[in-house]
């Protein structure tokens, strides 16, 4: 009887880690879970030192570039790319790698999975790893942040998003209409991922200029943002996050 694959889930998002081990779980047979890794640097490390058969890659992650972690790696394990990503980007990330799930991953899919590396396995990855050297391929840009209710994860298109503010170990999250969303992402991470259109302006705030209305100053450095939702919310900057806001607004 073969033994199962030892795999490795890589992801920045806590709870899309929990949802493929536990999807993974179902398959005892198949998988031996042997670690997780929450950025491009841990990953790296990780994969050298436990050295599994395969790992399930999130494709944007704070830390070291997935696609330069794949060709600096010595040890090269079958990849499957786990995504959020939008249709256009997925035939790219199929050329360079076993296979790719959509998140959030469904047990169908996953089973089809199973069945292509059952095909592949008995073979080699040195075509993957040539691909990826030769490879310019920018990383895409982030289309969606994942939503826990209940047992489901559910995509929030992130051009939808006003503003995130951050509550105990949580991050809640809000469209223009006021309703409310929840993600297990540090503000940090949000931050540093999310550059374009995304600004920090206190510990706690991290907002959508697009979808703001008006700027006020206020006492010690700081700014009142009115945002064009239903609410017309009213949001005060950290005084720490003057000359951030100044440069990035243009003021």
């Amino acid at each position: 009887m073969r033994k199962p694959w030892r795999a490795l889930i890589i992801d920045d998002e806590k709870l899309a880690r929990q949802r493929l081990k536990r999807l993974l779980g179902d398959y005892k047979n198949h998988f031996k879970i042997i670690g997780e890794a929450a950025n491009g640097d841990e990953a790296f490390e990780m994969t050298e030192k436990l050295k599994p058969d395969i790992i399930f890659l999130d494709i944007q992650m704070p830390g070291k570039n997935v696609f330069s972690l794949l060709t600096e790696l010595q040890h090269k394990p079958f990849v499957i790319f786990c995504t959020a990503y939008d249709s256009y980007a997925l035939e790219a990330f199929n050329t360079y790698s076993v296979d790719y799930l959509l998140k959030p991953v469904e047990n169908d899919r996953l089973q089809l999975t199973i069945q292509k590396i059952e095909k592949i396995s008995n073979g080699n990855n040195d075509g993957l790893y040539e691909n990826i050297k030769q490879l310019n391929f920018q990383t895409p840009s982030i289309t969606t942040i994942a939503h826990k209710l209940g047992n489901k994860i559910i995509p929030v298109k992130l051009e939808e998003i006003v503003y995130f503010i951050a509550s105990d170990k949580y991050v809640n999250f809000f469209n223009q209409n006021g309703e409310t969303y929840i993600t297990d992402q540090t503000l940090m991470l949000l931050s540093q991922k999310l550059q374009a259109d995304f600004l920090r302006i206190s510990k706690s705030l991290l907002i959508n200029r697009n979808y703001v209305k008006e700027i006020h100053k206020y006492f010690k450095g700081k700014f009142v943002f009115i945002m064009n939702d239903k609410a017309q919310t009213k949001l005060i900057s950290g005084g720490m996050y003057y000359s951030i806001i100044k440069d990035f607004f243009d003021l």
